[in-house]
């Protein structure tokens, strides 16, 4: 595909896992055969079942690729801490419970020609009444900010100067870095050739514990960026609310967003 891997230039590959034992072996056998050249930044949030023996196996069995790092926290202090072991000039994200299509890599690499923030396509897998519902889009300057970080791009140079993740952010940490980016003057580049499966929820307690705390996150939102709610398409959320698990969603989110408010969600988050 393109250029010899000499031209190219070196991206980092950082996912943040825990107790992803299930996962994990399929997640890494679909990178280990991505376009290089490349290395994988794995960062532990301690896992207490075999998931750091499963990377540790894979590591040994690829000499240079593999870097593993042990660190609990949220999602944004455990990819925060693996861009620090970084060396690629570009940064790439991807979740330990997604498979990246064959081509993913190249198409990202590609897309950071025009854009120092770039975002593939996922794709839900599993329950399907649960991977049809839409994102809660939310944009700025023109740029949907909720592209997640399980499948999302940045120039080093931009993350370093944006300051990373914020690790206050229980969610949502990838919608703030990249409201961000934009306030900044950057551009977020969609890139639908380049495709990760995300595994859905197994069940649907699990996947209104995720509504909830999205919820959460977005209450967060408001509190370091101002009101939000101008910024989304209401209306296309509301006329989306078809079944009664995107309702089930929708209340659910709504439950995480007031328990941040009554919780002491009031004070604003510092920029």
């Amino acid at each position: 595909m393109g250029s010899e891997p000499a031209q190219r230039p070196f991206v980092s590959v950082v996912t943040t896992v825990k107790n992803e034992e299930r996962h994990l072996a399929r997640f890494l056998d679909s990178l280990v055969g991505q376009e290089p050249p490349f290395e994988v930044v794995l960062v532990d949030a301690l896992s207490h079942d075999r998931t750091f023996a499963i990377a540790e196996e894979y590591a040994a069995r690829h000499p240079g690729l593999l870097t593993l790092v042990r660190k609990f926290g949220s999602r944004g202090i455990g990819r925060n801490e693996g861009v620090r072991h970084a060396r690629g000039e570009l940064v790439v994200f991807i979740d330990g419970d997604c498979v990246a299509d064959s081509g993913w890599l190249h198409h990202l690499r590609s897309a950071f020609a025009a854009s120092d923030v770039v975002a593939g396509a996922t794709v839900a897998v599993g329950k399907i009444q649960y991977g049809q519902l839409e994102r809660v889009e939310l944009f700025q300057k023109g740029n949907d900010v909720t592209f997640p970080s399980c499948n999302l791009g940045y120039r080093r140079s931009l993350f370093d100067a944006l300051g990373g993740f914020d690790p206050r952010f229980i969610t949502a940490e990838d919608i703030d870095l990249n409201l961000r980016a934009v306030q900044r003057g950057a551009t977020i580049r969609s890139v639908p050739e380049a495709i990760v499966y995300h595994q859905m929820r197994t069940t649907f307690l699990r996947f209104l514990v995720q509504a909830y705390w999205n919820g959460y996150g977005r209450k967060q939102l408001t509190e370091k960026h101002g009101s939000l709610w101008g910024n989304y398409r209401v209306r296309r959320l509301l006329q989306s609310q078809r079944s009664v698990i995107a309702w089930a969603r929708l209340v659910a989110a709504f439950g995480g967003y007031m328990s941040r408010v009554l919780t002491g969600g009031g004070a604003r988050l510092s920029p």
